[in-house]
């Protein structure tokens, strides 16, 4: 429901800030930036996972129109549930980046073909689709995102402010997303390209000459100032002042009017062919997989571990190798298999080198060359071996931090809280108490531990405390929480010697809650708001 409601929001927030510049409803209805996104999203996902489920032997057959009926025929239920929560950040974070081309981009003639700017305008989409790519290439899944919703919108706009509908085209401009060809045939600044129309409403302005050559123009927008080349034509509307300079009027087809309800419909129809256009383009490129991934539909996620190899860690490191193993065999052949997999070993004073693959048993390999020297007594270089990871693995990572140890490096904090913050990947601490005792505790490392917790809490991560004995256990909530269709409801910390009440709602879209309480002689609750149903009282 939220991020339905965000769609919403989006959509408002097109009206809002592009009434002079993209599509938007009209009196009589019409189609905005944001439903026409939507809709070549939706049916070149559904071709995709077609296309994926058909080449596993599956038959498709979604049981429903909603995201999560799609995604459930796309992905299967063999491996657990499937989180629509991505897909829904995904086409969100795509919907706020075209939208915002009008305001972060309102008065640049190439961004929306305005003024003639055509060559401009392709160069935006031919070098903005390079880039998505690239993104996609290097697992910047959400730079990629964000610029394609740049790209799209410049894309859609070309049908609704050029005169390419009024030409007669049936068909979409090829010349604006293959990098091959060039915009030909495009009026010079010397031709006059429209008719005077004293009401604004006239179904078609364009010169007998510009029709009859399948000339190629565009309105001029006048924002600043009402000046524009004589005889050309306006965008229209009441926002540009060149609308009310000879020849007046304008040819934008951004609403749907009376006059122009054939020609609007049409723009639309060509804008989304040519955004589904764009999508098969990147889907080539990149492949099925990773432009599932791209959209956010996807179980698997890079799993990075950071592994402390001091003296201390003796005894820890074979355990750490079973629990690290036992994840990757886990996974290994079903569709929860990380995508990439990447090892971070830390000493002191030395850290790295970060090692990648995409084999498991390669990684496998890596970490069974693990072992421990070397440390003393004093903390170590936990947050540079996590700074090394956070900075070489893919946004919405999961990074997994095996020490024993506090951090000595804690000059980092603010570094690696940022990093957090900006690529969105969690970081889990799984602290192996039983050894601690061979080191002095400080005050130094009382606070140092307390760091981890900070950054945990930070990044929407956990710290998981065990002993030796108990760190098997630990390979549980690792499976739990390496998986793309885990969303977290609540996450919060305590305050010590206080009483504290958390609410939380659960709806029927959620299933298989796992509540992780973690910490020391904690007594605490669960029940229903009715006072029914769960309720349990349990003091650690």
């Amino acid at each position: 429901m939220e991020m339905r409601s965000e769609v919403c929001g989006v959509a408002l927030l097109v009206m809002l800030l592009s009434g002079v510049q993209a599509f938007l409803p009209g009196g009589n209805g019409g189609n905005t930036h944001v439903t026409i996104t939507e809709n070549a999203l939706m049916k070149k996902m559904s071709e995709v996972c077609k296309a994926v489920v058909e080449s596993e032997g599956r038959e498709f057959k979604p049981t429903g129109s909603s995201v999560e009926e799609l995604l459930g025929a796309c992905l299967g239920s063999a491996t657990g549930q499937v989180s629509a929560a991505k897909f829904h950040e995904a086409l969100n974070q795509i919907y706020m980046e075209n939208s915002l081309v009008d305001r972060d981009f309102m008065a640049s003639n190439p961004h929306h073909f305005n003024s003639e700017s055509f060559s401009g305008g392709r160069t935006l989409i031919t070098q903005g689709t390079a880039a998505i790519k690239a993104n996609i290439r290097k697992g910047s899944f959400q730079a990629a995102r964000e610029t394609l919703g740049r790209v799209l919108h410049t894309l859609q706009d070309f049908y609704s402010h050029s005169n390419w509908v009024e030409l007669g085209n049936k068909a979409t401009y090829p010349a604006l997303i293959r990098p091959d060809l060039t915009i030909s045939n495009i009026a010079d600044i010397y031709t006059p390209t429209c008719s005077d129309c004293a009401s604004g409403t006239c179904p078609n302005q364009l010169q007998p000459f510009i029709l009859s050559r399948k000339k190629l123009t565009s309105g001029y927008m006048g924002l600043f100032s009402a000046y524009k080349p004589k005889g050309k034509c306006s965008h229209g509307g009441a926002a540009d002042l060149s609308s009310t300079q000879n020849p007046r009027g304008g040819i934008s087809k951004d609403e749907r009017r009376a006059h122009n309800a054939d020609l609007h419909n049409t723009a639309v129809s060509l804008a989304t062919e040519a955004s589904l256009e764009l999508l098969e383009d990147i889907r080539g490129a990149a492949g099925n997989k990773d432009y599932l991934r791209l959209m956010g539909i996807a179980r698997s996620a890079v799993l990075c571990f950071v592994i402390d190899t001091t003296g201390s860690m003796a005894d820890d490191i074979a355990e750490a190798k079973r629990v690290s193993y036992s994840i990757i065999d886990s996974k290994k052949g079903t569709q929860d298999e990380p995508s990439e997999y990447i090892l971070v070993p830390f000493n002191d004073p030395d850290f790295g080198p970060l090692i990648r693959t995409a084999d498991p048993d390669v990684m496998k390999a890596e970490i069974s060359k693990l072992g421990a020297s070397g440390g003393g007594d004093a903390p170590e270089m936990c947050l540079s071996g996590l700074q090394l990871a956070l900075t070489g693995a893919p946004a919405s990572s999961l990074i997994y931090v095996f020490t024993d140890a506090p951090a000595k490096d804690t000059h980092l904090e603010k570094n690696i809280k940022a990093l957090t913050h900006r690529t969105k990947s969690a970081v889990y601490y799984l602290l192996t108490a039983s050894t601690r005792s061979k080191r002095s505790v400080s005050p130094q490392a009382r606070s140092g531990f307390q760091l981890y917790y900070d950054l945990a809490l930070a990044s929407g991560g956990q710290v998981i405390k065990v002993s030796k004995a108990d760190l098997p256990r630990a390979t549980d909530i690792i499976i739990d929480t390496s998986t793309s269709a885990l969303v977290t409801i609540l996450q919060k910390a305590r305050n010590p010697g206080s009483v504290e009440s958390f609410p939380f709602l659960l709806d029927a879209s959620v299933s298989n809650v796992t509540v992780y309480i973690t910490g020391d002689s904690l007594k605490f609750t669960l029940h229903s708001p009715s006072g029914e149903g769960l309720k349990l009282d349990l003091e650690l």
